[in-house]
């Protein structure tokens, strides 16, 4: 990749109100720094978002080459604070919307779905006939032993939490009331700190009802979210064997909502354990950057 003195062209989206800039690089030219990132997503002297999505041909980038036969796009996402991320469930429904519109991709609603790379390999995304869009997350992972569970802190306060992969590290705390998670910008502390060594996204969670649960998270490297749709699909899987319910082992879909401060989602996990994410993507405008955001 290299740099480019051109104004780059961008869009702005949001998912359930997590929201991320879009930048097409359909060749791969762009140099996107974790500076660049960062100033991107500032909210006072940049764009201001959660992250950034990169639009690049799957063979075009070195980090998705190896997925190029199964999937044409890769969503290339950044953290706010410009550190590379897994996976991002509300981030791959606003890509994949992005693609519809522009034309890149023909109608994912049929058969499979649209398949996109992602360093968590490859999601397929659907399209609802409301507008939802639809995207299988895979299968969680539990991990056992040490590292399953860990302990979330805030204050003088402490809850147990179950760590829950969703392509990316999550640990889900459920708490009386989401105000005891205190002010999320700065990370909550989690121990011990080796379940987590690459580090973790943190929910706090509280029922709302039956199979109805709400949440708010911090996100690893951008603080606190309106919304995040690895977090909502941890949550639910969190609360469904809390509830004593395994489809893996039961035979039985489990289907949860799950509300986030800027909207609501709905996760399911199939008996052949894939778990399946479905929310609204919305972009909302379009203009350039400044060649000296990049650096």
């Amino acid at each position: 990749m290299s740099t480019t003195a051109q104004p780059v062209p961008f869009l702005k989206g949001h998912g359930t109100e997590n929201d991320f800039v879009i930048i097409p690089d359909p060749d791969g030219r762009l140099d996107l720094s974790a500076a660049a990132v960062a100033r991107i997503c500032d909210r006072r002297a940049g764009v201001g978002a959660d992250g950034v999505l990169r639009v690049v041909r799957a063979a075009a980038d070195p980090a998705a080459r190896a997925l190029a036969g199964e999937a044409e796009w890769f969503m290339d996402y950044r953290n706010a604070d410009g550190s590379i991320a897994e996976m991002c469930g509300n981030g791959v429904r606003v890509f994949a919307h992005y693609l519809r519109q522009a034309g890149l991709v023909k109608d994912g609603g049929a058969g499979e779905g649209l398949p996109v790379a992602t360093r968590a390999g490859v999601r397929r995304v659907g399209f609802a006939a409301n507008g939802d869009v639809v995207v299988d997350m895979g299968a969680a992972r539990l991990p056992a032993g040490p590292r399953a569970s860990a302990t979330v802190t805030v204050g003088e306060r402490g809850w147990p939490a179950l760590h829950v992969d969703m392509g990316n590290p999550h640990a889900v705390a459920f708490v009386d009331q989401l105000t005891d998670a205190g002010r999320l910008f700065d990370p909550p502390a989690v121990t011990p700190a080796t379940a987590f060594p690459a580090g973790v996204n943190v929910e706090f969670a509280v029922d709302r009802g039956p199979r109805h649960v709400a949440l708010r998270v911090h996100e690893r490297g951008s603080g606190e979210t309106r919304s995040c749709g690895t977090g909502a699909c941890a949550v639910a899987v969190a609360a469904a064997r809390r509830d004593g319910l395994d489809p893996a082992r039961d035979g039985e879909t489990a289907t949860y909502t799950v509300d986030v401060p800027g909207g609501r989602l709905v996760v399911t996990e199939a008996p052949d354990g894939t778990v399946t994410l479905t929310g609204p993507a919305v972009l909302v405008a379009e203009g350039t950057l400044d060649p000296a955001l990049l650096g």
